[in-house]
């Protein structure tokens, strides 16, 4: 049942997320035409969550009643989408606005839920089985969020797409009582000196230093792949929409490796399970970019996927074990943001380098995956409980 619990507080908020980035531009392009504003609207989804979330994370960790943040961000990110849902009659600004303010709310649903689990698990076997479970619910709303606003778009249309996302938003309000969401026993700082501390911690300490550089590198080399998978469609089949088939084959095989995780048998240190997971994730990729042909490129993008899920769920548990206890939400949060922030940054970096051999852009994916194993190298040798 703790599973259970677990999966029900944080897949509808984060799956809400994951929806409303592809719902809103659809929504944009179907009322007004303009392409261009779809994307302004969804970087106002996103970029103010980036710069929140040192923020964020201070106020989870010095609050004598995180729950009633988490349940006041949900019920602002629901509403947030229901006024974006009404773009035209609702003017664009008073859209933007609102979804700036989601912006600003999703580091509580993504780092900042992360950061309350296995609190009281230590560095045994539940506590790896928590961020097993929570590297399960980030792949889950990764791929059930689009995949909804697929099916319900062409048959109900985009805003009413964007209505269910706000509806499952509006679920986490009823799911987060049933997860455990226990204040920090720690000394009260003032906010700013709270989230200085945060930031020391993340660049002094050097097993959270590590994770968090290695952690961010492999979200760099992910950014890559969906410009590379374009180009190596158009080059194998004159056809850009089979680039998609290439991105979906990640997801779907990072999506198996998640659900496979919370079952496998512990093996390896954290820190190991992080150089191991992550470098063969870049070797499969490397193999992808070999020109073996599409549908060998797909297989070994997945197997490259699947991979994955291992290194996430060890990355998330060596984020609890070596945060100090008055900074752990900012940890999470400001850790969650240098991912989506690299990611961001990989896809642009690949965009830029359009004219290049996509097998080429795949390559570089997969070395940025290899350094980030490597990167774990330096991690100190004293390591807790295995993964």
């Amino acid at each position: 049942m703790g599973a259970v619990r677990q999966l029900a507080a944080s897949v509808p908020i984060r799956t809400a997320a994951s929806g409303a980035q592809i719902a809103i531009p659809i929504l944009a392009v179907a009322v007004t035409g303009d392409i261009a504003l779809g994307a302004l609207l969804v970087a106002l989804a996103l970029v103010p969550g980036i710069v929140a979330a040192p923020l964020v994370g201070a106020v989870l960790d010095r609050s004598h009643r995180p729950r009633a943040w988490m349940l006041a961000a949900a019920a602002g990110t629901a509403a947030a989408y229901l006024v974006a849902a009404a773009l035209d009659p609702v003017p664009v600004p008073l859209v933007a606005v609102a979804l700036a303010a989601s912006g600003l709310l999703t580091p509580f649903g993504f780092g900042g839920l992360s950061s309350f689990l296995a609190a009281d698990a230590g560095s045994g076997e539940a506590a790896r089985r928590a961020y097993a479970l929570d590297a399960l619910s980030y792949n889950v709303s990764g791929v059930a969020g689009p995949a909804v606003v697929a099916v319900l778009a062409p048959l109900v249309g985009p805003r009413w797409a964007l209505v269910a996302m706000a509806a499952m938003a509006l679920a986490s309000l009823v799911a987060y009582p049933l997860l455990p969401m226990r204040a920090r026993e720690t000394e009260p700082k003032p906010l700013l000196r709270s989230m200085a501390s945060g930031f020391v911690a993340l660049a002094t300490h050097r097993p959270l230093a590590v994770v968090t550089a290695s952690g961010t590198l492999a979200e760099l080399g992910r950014g890559f792949l969906p410009i590379a998978a374009l180009g190596i469609a158009i080059g194998a089949v004159g056809d850009a929409t089979a680039g998609a088939t290439i991105v979906t084959a990640f997801a779907v095989g990072a999506l198996v490796g998640a659900v496979l995780e919370p079952l496998r048998r512990r093996a390896m240190r954290p820190h190991v399970t992080m150089l191991v997971g992550f470098a063969l994730t870049g070797l499969a990729t490397l193999a992808a970019s070999l020109g073996v042909g599409l549908w060998w490129t797909i297989a070994l993008v997945a197997l490259s996927g699947l991979c994955t899920a291992a290194p996430t769920a060890a990355m998330l548990l060596l984020r609890r074990l070596e945060s100090p206890d008055d900074v752990v939400a900012q940890v999470f949060t400001v850790g969650s943001a240098l991912r989506t922030a690299a990611s961001a940054a990989g896809t642009a970096i690949a965009g830029a380098m359009a004219g290049v051999d996509p097998l080429v852009l795949l390559s570089i994916s997969g070395a940025i995956w290899v350094v980030s194993g490597a990167t774990m190298l330096a991690f100190p040798r004293r390591a807790p409980a295995a993964a």
